[in-house]
């Protein structure tokens, strides 16, 4: 096949094309075996999402581990070639059985089967309506699931597989291998599916937990839907409960063989968070003739560092490589930058098995961008405000806003970080002797560096109140008033029933909202505390940073009383205890200097004096210890900062911290099980399932700051955690989640609801006997009748073996398209209502 006629399926819809390679050369595979992975074949993977007005493109080549190196090297080539046909804008990706990366596994939500086989033994990816199978997959992971096919005779890993039975060399010594499909391949950590073709049967190890069970039901519904065009029944066995079930049982023990003793549960394999977070970038040549690597820089690492000439190798401690193209190195470097990865895993002993992802110059995975502490557009600048790339990133600018649009558009919430525009509610407590003490309503906003505070915020929002609890800790504070404010904030969220969104606020980044709540009447003081009978007295002279132009995000910050501390693009207070001068900065803006004028009116009684830079008063700088230099040049503009959210999912059960991602993610990657964290960088949300365990509810906030302190890019850990509960999430986090459903939990199907909606075990029961007792058995074709029969209704006279709430299952392929326009496939894809209703209006219900 042409290189042409191979990428004519390639176009800009979002989506995944799926190609195997087949004598060497790509055949596409069909859209209803994508997640289908032949264990003695190599694939290669496009994956198209539309990023804001952008396409987005990664290319993935996958390597069976029965593969032969010639296929190997093909789907290799056939990738780059692919690159080169897409202009060199793609993402490569390699990719190795049962060490595929995040990003791979997001794009099969239902989970990846690898099935025994390939090309050279014959195997095929088969259309819908498939019942010649007999096999046994063995399901696991919890987030993305994979299964293995078990099939009736299999050859041990590593062989290169041809037909069952058949012989195997291995160090030139002959071998004849085959392994009954038996119950010595269960074990009670995790979920089976017995595959007969017209029955599915579930078998749920005891220490299986629910979100596995759930995913395994989800892949049997989908084998069945998509594989077997709906014509399948399933059975779920409790692995803890098998008395329960005789019938299904029985289906087990005649395909299986009596049943024997379960192995103990096998760990999953993992990586700790800790690992991940070793960084370290190579410089890459091969001038000389032979590889050269050496080393650049270790963790945190910048952006800076990488020359637009060269080739670079980021090593994430051997668990995921990644090759850097300069778009300045020559064609046949960047060929050749997939090779210089394998070399170089060649040359440290990493397993063969080693992720790997190469990028271009100007076009890099957020994967890549977020290992950098700090990764920017070049040469793009804007003013004040903060401003971020396409796609699911928020925008943040110092602007005023419609505050009615929140909760309408919850996207513009979160790109605001505003839930609304700070006037509900407000109630403060400070830590005093490790309790509460409520706060005079005079002095709020007033923070000193010395003290924790607790801050509650009540508002309104489509008819219910919400809550927002803030935890401020100043610089200042003694250990036990840290904890104690940590242990306060536990018992007033106990007190709204879990309802408040808790916010912890490290002294001097105080959110915007936080700001907005004390209307322009925020100040932090370095030290003291605001207690009463403090006997130590205030400094004689204080200076304070006044920044913001507007009620909602205007503070002033306590800095060293020293003319080093100024700056020219901002409005200073100095505060003496006879004199006070406001000074204006020549880049401060008039909205600047009216929102200080206000603040120092309330530090100062209107009693300070206003002076503009470069007509400072002799005494001014005498107060400061003399005139020094200082920050005086131009505004400086902030750089666009390219940035995208992301969502993992966290763990500590293992006593490791594993975090793994989830990729495109959309609300239903919220499980109510789990606890989840979003990072939109500038802050942290920690989301709490209703059904996590108490151990992680506990410890939500060590979590988070676990995960900053291990991120590979060497992150603030001062950066705010917004810790949320299920069913409380402000429009703040909602509007990263595309058309969030607040219904979507009560309205969507448990584990336990899905297998009620199962068929019954007689038709379990009666299917397989038929399969056994009739010539028919597993070879049987479905049968299909005219469109003119199954449009008779159930007085008439159907078919007795015609299920008539199921009449589509018996129209042959060319006529199932012809009565609904789309093929069984995309119609077992639409959700039920419409299938019923295109049903109905085609005289089939």
């Amino acid at each position: 096949m042409s290189l042409s006629s191979a990428f004519r399926a390639v176009g800009n819809d979002p989506g995944i094309i799926t190609w195997r390679i087949e004598k060497m050369e790509l055949a596409l595979v069909p859209l209803s075996a994508h997640g289908n992975f032949y264990e003695g074949d190599c694939y290669v993977i496009l994956s198209t999402r539309r990023v804001g007005s952008l396409l987005s493109q990664d290319i993935h080549f996958w390597i069976g581990k029965d593969s032969s190196h010639e296929e190997q090297s093909c789907a290799a080539i056939y990738t780059t070639q692919l690159d080169d046909y897409l202009g060199g804008s793609p993402v490569q990706h390699r990719e190795v059985q049962y060490h595929e990366s995040d990003t791979f596994r997001g794009y099969f939500k239902q989970g990846i089967i690898y099935k025994k086989g390939g090309v050279a033994s014959g195997m095929k990816h088969m259309e819908t309506n498939t019942y010649d199978v007999k096999r046994l997959l063995h399901v696991k992971g919890k987030r993305n699931i994979r299964a293995t096919e078990v099939s009736p005779a299999h050859c041990l890993t590593g062989l290169r597989s041809s037909l069952p039975g058949t012989e195997f060399l291995l160090n030139n010594v002959c071998l004849h291998l085959q392994v009954e499909m038996s119950w010595d391949s269960f074990n009670r950590g995790d979920v089976f599916l017995l595959d007969l073709g017209k029955v599915i049967i579930q078998w749920n190890g005891p220490e299986s937990n629910s979100g596995e069970r759930l995913k395994a039901m989800l892949l049997a519904k989908d084998i069945r839907d998509r594989e077997r065009g709906g014509r399948a029944e399933i059975g779920v066995i409790e692995g803890d409960k098998e008395a329960a079930s005789p019938e299904m049982m029985k289906v087990l023990q005649d395909t299986l063989g009596r049943r024997s003793m379960i192995k103990p549960a096998v760990p999953d394999e993992v990586v700790d968070q800790e690992q991940k977070s070793n960084v370290m970038l190579y410089h890459v040549s091969d001038s000389a003739g032979e590889l050269a690597v050496t080393e650049v820089a270790t963790r945190p690492l910048v952006q800076d560092l990488l020359n637009h000439d060269d080739c670079y190798i980021l090593d994430q401690s051997g668990t995921k490589i990644y090759v850097w193209k300069g778009r300045g190195a020559t064609k046949v470097e960047k060929q050749m930058a997939m090779s210089k990865a394998l070399n170089f895993i060649k040359m440290k002993s990493y397993p063969s098995s080693t992720n790997v992802e190469t990028v271009n110059d100007g076009a890099e995975s957020a994967m890549f961008k977020q290992l950098f502490r700090k990764w920017s557009v070049k040469e793009q600048t804007v003013g004040l405000g903060k401003t971020f790339s396409i796609g699911k990133i928020a925008k943040v600018f110092q602007n005023k806003f419609d505050v009615m649009l929140l909760h309408t558009k919850p996207e513009l919430a979160a790109q605001e970080r505003m839930v609304d525009d700070g006037s509900g509610k407000t109630e403060v407590w400070r830590i005093e002797n490790l309790e509460l003490v409520p706060v005079e309503h005079q002095w709020y906003g007033f923070f000193y560096g010395g003290d924790c505070y607790l801050v509650l915020y009540t508002y309104e929002a489509i008819g219910k109140l919400h809550y927002i609890l803030y935890i401020w800790q100043g610089r200042h504070a003694s250990q036990d008033e840290l904890a104690a404010s940590a242990y306060q904030a536990v018992e007033v969220d106990r007190q709204f029933d879990g309802a408040p969104v808790q916010v912890r606020v490290t002294m001097g980044k105080e959110p915007r909202h936080f700001m907005a709540i004390f209307k322009g009447k925020l100040v932090v003081f370095e030290g003291g505390t605001s207690r009463k009978g403090n006997a130590e007295p205030d400094p004689p002279v204080r200076l304070f940073q006044i920044q913001g132009n507007d009620k909602s995000n205007t503070k002033a910050v306590e800095v060293p009383a020293f003319a080093s501390s100024l700056n020219s693009n901002d409005v200073f207070l100095l505060r003496t205890q006879a004199e006070h001068y406001l000074w204006y900065g020549k880049g401060s803006s008039g909205d600047e200097r009216a929102m200080a004028k206000e603040l120092a009116g309330l530090l100062c009684n209107g009693t300070e004096d206003a002076v503009a830079e470069g007509q400072e008063p002799a005494e001014f700088w005498d107060l400061l210890g003399g005139k020094t230099p200082y920050a005086n040049g131009k505004r400086l503009q902030q750089e666009i900062l390219d940035i995208q959210s992301r969502l993992f999912e966290c763990s500590n059960k293992t006593g490791q911290f594993i975090v793994t991602e989830i990729t495109d993610f959309t609300q239903d990657d919220l499980n109510p099980g789990d606890v989840m964290l979003l990072d939109t960088w500038d802050q942290v949300f920690l989301w709490i399932g209703a059904e996590a365990n108490a151990t992680e509810k506990e410890n939500a906030l060590a979590t988070a700051q676990e995960y900053l302190h291990t991120h590979p890019s060497g992150r603030d850990p001062d950066t705010p955690i917004l810790i949320i509960k299920q069913g409380f999430e402000p429009p703040t986090f909602t509007g990263w989640f595309l058309a969030w459903d607040s219904h979507i939990w009560s309205a969507g199907k448990s584990y336990e609801q899905l297998k009620q909606e199962l068929g019954d075990t007689a038709a379990i029961t009666r299917i397989t006997a038929d399969m056994k007792n009739t010539t028919l058995s597993l070879n049987s074709e479905p049968k299909y009748y005219p469109v003119e029969v199954l449009l008779k209704n159930q007085n008439q006279e159907l078919p007795e073996d015609v299920d008539p709430a199921k009449k589509e299952n018996y129209l042959s392929e060319q006529d199932f398209v012809s009565v609904f326009g789309i093929t069984r496939v995309q119609f077992a894809a639409l959700p039920g209502w419409k299938q019923l209703q295109m049903k109905k209006e085609r005289g089939l219900f």
